[in-house]
């Protein structure tokens, strides 16, 4: 009977091995080099390839990965929408400890789910540099139709990190390189010009639906595809996923609709649309029917419209999907003027909008007739405050989430529910992304009990769409379809939208939830959900430490510097900064004793959501020669001596920006003589031509010019009240 028994027993788990696979894969990240735009440029791939390569698996598979970190620095993966244990979920410091340099790293968990998902790196901002793939789950004994998986992703030839530290120092490069630049000139010759100045007049900074130019747009790694084997009345499952680090895409075809079969890997009622938008993070499941024996164009072009990626589907003459054409940015300015208060926040003018249904955006679409909006699936919204023309409005179906609907019911277990509200704050002046005005290393965890449902009411009150994803859950989207709404795991949130989410508290540990626009989540836009009573992360001992090292992400610092080297000299700043504080130094230096120089160090903090308010303490040091403009040092406007020729003097003051970006500086140093300074930098005049100005009661003034040629360099010209004119260029970091 023994025998008999370890028989059963033997064979038992030879047919549970052989009903439930174990698939296995060996992913190596290594440093390798890229080819988009004629210049081989550094990037971060897994087995040699961007994107990395697509992971198959059937529903009920155990998923065997081995992780080799070839680098010389740390890396991670993430699952991004797997259901799977806390530790296995590869966000480094928080669930998962990170792989370490020259190590390999196993993720082993059950497959739990179908659908179409993919991967990335959670560490620093590696997925910038190449590191994603597709993660594509089938489902068990369900006849397959074609498919394709199409991963798209956007491209920068700089290094990412110099990419963010550039958008903390409010560098508009990329606006040039995109044309989405406001100039006075612009507005002017375009009939905006009022509209201009009133924007400068609540502070806010020129309307762009992007922050980053991008060198490439890619579909699986290449600016184009080609599927030629296709021929008319076939049929194609696109698996299609977002995996950029911060660019929208809207999708069009050239064969006709698009069907949409599945959101974020869970199926939805099928629907048709002419076009749709897919947010970074998300995936969607289409079909798409060939028409005739030709090739037909489905189309990726990016929010911003700067560029577009191709997959072509058949093979013969060439259909090309619609071009959508540049966006019509003074009108999205007009449209922010109407709704912006002079404190810097917004005001939605009772409008409850929701659920993509209304894209305020839309008042820059031209192919809108009249800049209307897309009044289809209006969904019984309040419309108070905003006249629409039907007539302006194109009759064509755009998708939006109010028109995903579940197959099966989705309601939430009879549970105790937690309410939570979040506001979607930023501040773009210094490029800081918040809920409720705080970064994630500035919140306390989100406690939340197992066997509970939580309820989040999302606003974004701020002028970005931010898709926000929440890990190891999916949650349930409350779009009007009752017990049939949509699960998703990322909510694509419009600019002065409301939307309500909830999901079932069933899992144990922390889970992330943020933006998934790279740039965003590293700034701070996002919190943790901790499960009360979890047990102990075996991966992460010392809790403590762990998580100081996922705060430093938004405690980071950043520099910045302009350098001006002209003929009478040199001027310039040099500053670092985070979130709340910055140091900074100020010089202007003579070619001679007798033009002097001249050094102003500070320390400080901003104060207040927009930051118009810092404090500093600092150091001034000055000398000059015999006075060389002015051998008697002259009085200032209070009728006190100047020390323009000698001074060496502590001082606290603040400044504070006034509408129209005037800076205010209040200055009091330790001999009690006070300052008070006024002035403006960057004046957009042109596209490229800027312009700042300076005076105070010390009698010193500044002009100042410079022509911007690329992102680091400008020819410019000053006149100095102490220095008088030079000429040069300045360098820009």
């Amino acid at each position: 009977m023994k025998e008999i028994s370890i028989i059963a027993i033997i064979f038992f788990f030879a047919i549970k091995s052989f009903a439930q696979k174990t698939v296995r894969y060996d992913l190596f990240v290594a440093d390798t080099s890229v080819n988009y735009t004629g210049k081989a440029k550094h990037a971060i791939a897994i087995n040699g390839s961007i994107p990395a390569p697509t992971l198959y698996f059937t529903e009920g598979d155990t998923a065997l990965i081995y992780v080799h970190n070839t680098l010389n620095t740390e890396t991670s993966i993430h699952w991004h929408g797997l259901i799977l244990p806390n530790e296995q979920d590869g966000v480094p410091y928080l669930t998962t400890a990170p792989i370490k340099p020259k190590t390999t790293h196993l993720y082993k968990f059950k497959i739990k789910q179908n659908g179409t998902y993919w991967y990335h790196s959670h560490t620093k901002l590696q997925e910038q540099s190449g590191m994603y793939g597709a993660f594509i789950i089938h489902k068990k004994d369900v006849e397959k139709m074609p498919e394709y998986t199409m991963v798209l992703s956007d491209w920068t030839n700089q290094k990412p990190y110099e990419v963010h530290r550039s958008l903390h120092n409010a560098n508009d490069w990329y606006a040039i390189k995109k044309g989405s630049t406001q100039s006075y000139a612009e507005a002017i010759k375009q009939g905006y010009f009022g509209q201009r100045l009133k924007s400068d007049w609540l502070r806010m900074n020129p309307m762009d639906v992007s922050d980053v130019y991008y060198n490439a747009l890619l579909t699986n790694g290449q600016t184009e595809q080609n599927l030629p084997q296709l021929k008319a009345g076939d049929k194609i499952r696109l698996r299609i996923i977002n995996g950029s680090s911060s660019t929208y895409f809207w999708l069009g075809y050239a064969g006709g609709k698009i069907t949409v079969i599945a959101n974020d890997g869970k199926d939805v009622v099928p629907v048709e649309a002419d076009r749709m938008i897919i947010a970074v993070a998300e995936t969607y499941d289409i079909i798409l029917t060939i028409p005739e024996n030709m090739s037909y164009e489905f189309k990726a072009t990016a929010e911003d419209r700067t560029k577009s990626t191709s997959f072509w589907l058949g093979d013969g003459m060439k259909m090309i999907a619609p071009t959508l054409p540049k966006l019509k940015y003074f009108e999205g300015l007009k449209m922010m003027n109407g709704m912006m208060k002079m404190n810097g926040t917004m005001d939605n003018m009772g409008m409850q909008m929701g659920n993509q249904v209304m894209d305020m955006n839309s008042v820059m679409y031209p192919e809108v007739k009249g800049g209307g909006m897309n009044m289809d699936n209006m969904g019984g919204m309040d419309m108070s405050g905003m006249k629409m023309d039907k007539d302006t409005v194109k009759d064509i179906v755009t998708l939006n989430y109010s028109m995903l609907r579940s197959p099966i019911k989705t309601t939430l277990p009879d549970a105790p529910t937690k309410i939570l509200y979040f506001k979607l704050t930023g501040n773009m002046l210094r490029y800081l992304w918040t809920i409720d005005n705080k970064t994630v290393s500035e919140s306390d965890k989100i406690m939340i009990k197992k066997g509970e449902n939580v309820k989040i009411i999302l606003e974004n009150g701020s002028m970005m769409r931010h898709p926000m994803h929440l890990h190891g859950h999916f949650f349930r989207v409350l779009n009007g379809q009752g017990e049939y709404a949509p699960f998703k795991n990322v909510l694509d949130i419009l600019p002065m939208e409301t939307d309500t989410i909830e999901f079932a508290a069933t899992e144990s540990g922390d889970w992330f939830f943020h933006c998934h626009i790279l740039y965003h989540m590293m700034s701070g836009m996002g919190k943790i959900f901790s499960y009360e009573n979890s047990p102990p992360n075996k991966e992460l001992p010392n809790q403590k430490k762990s998580i100081k090292k996922l705060y430093a992400d938004d405690r980071s610092w950043h520099p910045m510097a302009h350098i001006g080297l002209e003929s009478n000299g040199s001027d310039g700043e040099f500053m670092v900064s985070n979130k709340r504080y910055f140091a900074t130094t100020e010089w202007r230096l003579g070619i001679d004793n007798r033009m002097g120089y001249e050094s102003e160090s500070h320390i400080g903090r901003y104060i207040g959501r927009n930051q118009f308010l810092k404090a500093y303490v600092g150091w001034d040091l000055r000398y000059r020669k015999n006075g060389y403009y002015n051998p008697n040092g002259g009085d200032n406007i209070f009728g006190i001596k100047n020390t323009k020729n000698n001074r060496q003097v502590a001082c606290i003051g603040f400044q504070y920006t006034l509408p129209f970006f005037i800076v205010t500086d209040f200055r009091l140093d330790n001999t009690g003589r006070f300052r008070f300074q006024i002035g403006r930098e960057d004046i957009p005049i042109t596209r490229r031509l800027r312009i700042s100005a300076l005076v105070n009661t010390d009698l010193e003034y500044v002009i100042s010019a410079r022509y911007i040629l690329t992102k680091y360099f400008s020819v410019s010209t000053h006149y100095d009240s102490d220095m008088q004119f030079g000429a040069g260029m300045t360098i820009v970091y």
